[in-house]
């Protein structure tokens, strides 16, 4: 698909009328102007969504100096090429900006037993088993994150009892999500949990109606087994998740919540010159002391960085997952514990109050994970208490998810003007969330819709590994409300425009980011940071919209990703 002008470039070569256009356009510019400077590369034939003010439809653009250049017709465009310049015909391809994604931790579920492709308890149990034969003495087995309930054909976790079946005498750890962790038996013997063990604040540790437990230890409970320490992240395993989101079309992700020494990883990585991705970072310190020791003590500053690694600010939970979103009305069935169970508060109101008071007056942003709508109101009370102190309409405050939420809510977001960064956890898990809390509730998880009437900024993502990376299952999960494996909840809920869609991927990334000056949309001047789709995302009925994938993927013009197919 691709080629350059006087010989080839990749398997592609240059069509005769391309070749015509660039010898027809060579000695003027449009309108008999003088030529333009030349690009480093034209793409011509195509159908272009750049995502532009006008949204914008075009057929080509031009990139030198790793940045857009100039977008238009083909005729027009060829008029950027000189003897040097490398000539891609799309051949009809849609082209759109680089993918972004809002709140990704991880691509995979990290170092562990993979347990992402299992569809059964059996498979599941197979898998640990396996795992455990080649244990060595004393070793704690950990699985990845990348794996939820939903996927088994059985629609439920595992059991202390299966767990420890599958590996007997061998501790093992299933960590599920950020909220999550389920234990054998061995396991919880060797941390010494018990039915007697106190609960901890905000957290939770399941028992059966027998009694026993159930193995699973959720939010803060989790850190009553404190996890052997994971292998070494390495610039080598850094570039190996870069090139797996390279393949999805994405090109900037924001990672919600990590510490210093990742972060200048990140650094080290740029500094290399072979990041592939852009990165948004937001730290996720203990406490008031420790953002105050380890960050600003530390020598970072709110928003240092470029356009490779920058900082966007500090992350915060207050409430848990799919099991503990904190909630105004209780969980309903078995998790409802009789209508008294309302899910957790991670963190109390007075601390949370002081936490962003502080980070507020250190001149520093705050995102704040809240998944019920108590959730919602504790993060409500403690931005506008900050807010009293020092404005912050003007600094992107940003709720995390905001699954649940209620129409008096809508007014305070808006007279703060917070943004939310918003995922397709119900894509993948709406039978646990409607088990949970019941269809009514259910149905409306992340509406966004009603977010849109209401004006609010939102920006897409899918929280990987919690759901997986791709994103073109979380924008057909927002066209349609379908669902992977219970039908569409909430049509109501669905975003009828595919244009809004692809604005929740590109555009609205880059302004969550305070960055859509120079990246989110094919503009000249931007960074030439693009996707070419295997489709026409802008035609193709919404069912096939979950089956794209990305042909190449390139940042800042230069091509990170190629399917064998282009």
């Amino acid at each position: 698909m691709d080629a350059m002008l006087g010989g080839t470039w990749g398997r592609g070569v240059v069509v005769a009328a391309v070749a015509g256009l660039l010898a027809a356009c060579a000695a003027r510019g449009p309108g008999g102007a003088p030529p333009p400077e030349a690009a480093d590369a034209v793409y011509v034939n195509g159908k272009v969504a750049t995502v532009d003010a006008a949204s914008s439809v075009v057929q080509a653009f031009a990139v030198r100096g790793g940045r857009f250049v100039a977008v238009g017709t083909t005729e027009r465009i060829m008029a950027h090429a000189g003897p040097a310049t490398q000539v891609v015909d799309l051949r009809g391809r849609t082209v759109v900006p680089g993918l972004a994604d809002s709140h990704l931790h991880a691509v995979g579920g990290g170092p562990g037993i993979d347990l992402s492709a299992t569809r059964s308890i059996a498979e599941l149990s197979a898998k640990v088993a396996e795992a455990a034969k080649g244990a060595q003495p004393g070793q704690v087995l950990v699985s990845n994150s990348d794996w939820h309930e939903a996927q088994l054909k059985e629609q439920r976790l595992p059991t202390a009892d299966e767990l420890e079946a599958a590996a007997p005498g061998v501790p093992v750890i299933l960590v599920r999500g950020g909220h999550s962790y389920f234990l054998n038996n061995t396991a919880l013997a060797k941390y010494g949990i018990t039915p007697a063990t106190p609960v901890p604040p905000g957290g939770a540790i399941p028992r059966n109606a027998a009694g026993r437990l159930t193995g699973e230890l959720t939010d803060t409970a989790k850190r009553l087994a404190p996890l052997p320490p994971p292998p070494p992240m390495t610039l080598e395993r850094l570039e190996a998740q870069q090139k797996k989101l390279n393949e999805y079309g994405l090109t900037s992700i924001r990672i919600p919540g990590t510490n210093v020494a990742a972060y200048r990883q990140f650094q080290q990585l740029r500094d290399s010159g072979k990041a592939t991705v852009r990165y948004s970072i937001l730290f996720r310190p203990k406490d008031l002391a420790d953002f105050r020791s380890s960050i600003v003590g530390g020598g970072i500053r709110q928003g240092e960085g470029d356009e490779w690694v920058k900082v966007w600010g500090i992350k915060i939970s207050v409430d848990g997952g799919f099991e503990g979103g904190y909630m105004t009305r209780p969980y309903e069935g078995e998790m409802g514990k009789g209508g008294t169970y309302y899910g957790l508060q991670t963190i109390p109101q007075a601390t949370f109050n002081d936490y962003v008071a502080g980070i507020n007056q250190a001149g520093w942003r705050v995102a704040v994970h809240a998944v019920g709508d108590a959730a919602v109101d504790e993060v409500l009370q403690g931005y506008e208490r900050a807010h009293a102190r020092r404005d912050i309409r003007a600094q992107g405050w940003t709720i995390e998810h905001a699954f649940i939420t209620r129409p008096d809510q809508y007014p305070r977001i808006k007279a703060m003007n917070l943004r939310m960064s918003v995922q397709d956890h119900l894509y993948l898990a709406a039978p646990v969330l409607k088990r949970y809390w019941g269809m009514e509730r259910a149905s409306q998880v992340t509406p966004l819709k009603t977010y849109m009437e209401q004006g609010f900024m939102l920006a897409g993502g899918t929280d990987s590994p919690v759901i997986p990376v791709n994103p073109f299952w979380a924008m057909y999960h927002f066209l349609t409300r379908d669902t992977i494996s219970d039908g569409v909840y909430g049509a109501d809920q669905a975003v009828p425009s595919r244009d809004a869609v692809l604005r929740l991927m590109t555009i609205n990334n880059a302004r969550l980011t305070d960055e859509q000056d120079i990246k989110g949309s094919i503009e000249p001047g931007k960074l030439a940071d693009f996707v070419v789709l295997s489709a026409d995302y802008l035609s193709i009925p919404a069912a096939e919209v979950q089956r794209l994938k990305a042909l190449a993927t390139y940042v800042g013009g230069r091509q990170v990703y190629r399917a064998a197919s282009f």
